[in-house]
């Protein structure tokens, strides 16, 4: 049985938690000219001669609205990625984004860990075990991470992260993430490689690692938050180095966002913002190991 009764009841909470904190909710396109350049994510084309994609993320437009005077807002929206199919992965799927001007990403983090209570209660039930999400979250950083999963230490990890990303995944696959799997308590996985955050700003006083950050619970990976770069000329290089990142591995080259460009250009204050994984969330809350519970058609039922 579907659950999704229980679906919709979260998603309203969802709506109440952020309008309680007067965030706007917005919607931006789902048909765009850049779907992102994330080298690990492929888009669908639409349209004669692939002109526009489905969206991967709301991103991009979202920060522009935030660079345009919307301070605190949130979308609870469709998104696009092929090739992904699993007990957590679906080419469409629901992501829950926000953002937050004139803070950085511990706001984040706070907003993030009172969100996930409020939906979850305090606790979930994974398979007979119980996991506590009640605030505050445990944190840990990528190199503490593996240095205590994987006795790999901090220099080297990073060099992994830089020269040897096919390894570093490895490890973090096979390693990393089924020892937070064990842990009986939520935890943020923070301080990645600056090489593995090409849209968040470099920590200050370490520019080997960015101001990103991932949420664990049993396992899941629950979502992808950072402290946002908003330096432009520095965003442009990154992403024309993923462009060739793409290219070097036969994958499709999407074109830069130039509007999302020309608007950091313009100025966007310190801010900080996630994505969220929301059929990943409702699967936790209600108990469930596969997001197809909680979708009334996974792709493979269509």
């Amino acid at each position: 049985m579907k659950r999704l009764a229980e679906r919709a009841a979260i998603v309203r909470r969802i709506r109440r938690f952020f309008e309680e904190k007067d965030f706007l909710e917005v919607e931006t396109p789902i048909l765009v000219p850049s779907p992102g350049l994330d080298v690990h994510l492929d888009a669908f084309g639409v349209g004669e001669g692939l002109a526009k994609y489905l969206t991967t993320s709301p991103e991009y437009q979202m920060k522009r609205l935030v660079v345009d005077g919307h301070p605190r807002i949130f979308q609870i929206t469709r998104a696009f990625r092929a090739g992904e199919l699993g007990a957590r992965h679906n080419p469409e799927f629901t992501i829950l984004e926000f953002y937050r001007a004139n803070a950085g990403v511990l706001a984040i983090m706070r907003d993030t860990e009172q969100l996930v209570a409020r939906v979850t209660g305090g606790s979930v039930e994974v398979e007979g075990r119980t996991i506590d999400v009640r605030p505050p979250f445990a944190c840990m950083t990528v190199c503490e991470a593996y240095e205590r999963f994987a006795d790999i230490p901090p220099d080297e990890t990073l060099r992994l992260a830089e020269h040897d990303e096919d390894r570093f995944f490895v490890l973090l696959v096979d390693v990393v993430e089924p020892a937070l799997a064990r842990l009986d308590h939520a935890l943020f996985l923070t301080e990645y490689p600056a090489t593995q955050a090409s849209l968040a700003r470099k920590k200050a006083g370490d520019p080997r690692v960015a101001e990103r950050f991932e949420l664990y619970v049993a396992g899941v990976e629950v979502c992808n938050g950072f402290g946002e770069l908003t330096d432009a000329v520095e965003q442009r290089a990154r992403l024309v180095h993923d462009q060739q990142e793409r290219a070097r591995r036969g994958k499709p080259v999407y074109p830069l966002d130039e509007r999302f460009l020309e608007a950091l250009a313009r100025g966007m204050p310190d801010s900080g913002g996630n994505a969220i994984g929301l059929d990943r969330l409702v699967a936790l809350a209600t108990g469930s190991t596969s997001i197809r519970d909680v979708l009334a058609f996974a792709d493979d039922e269509l």
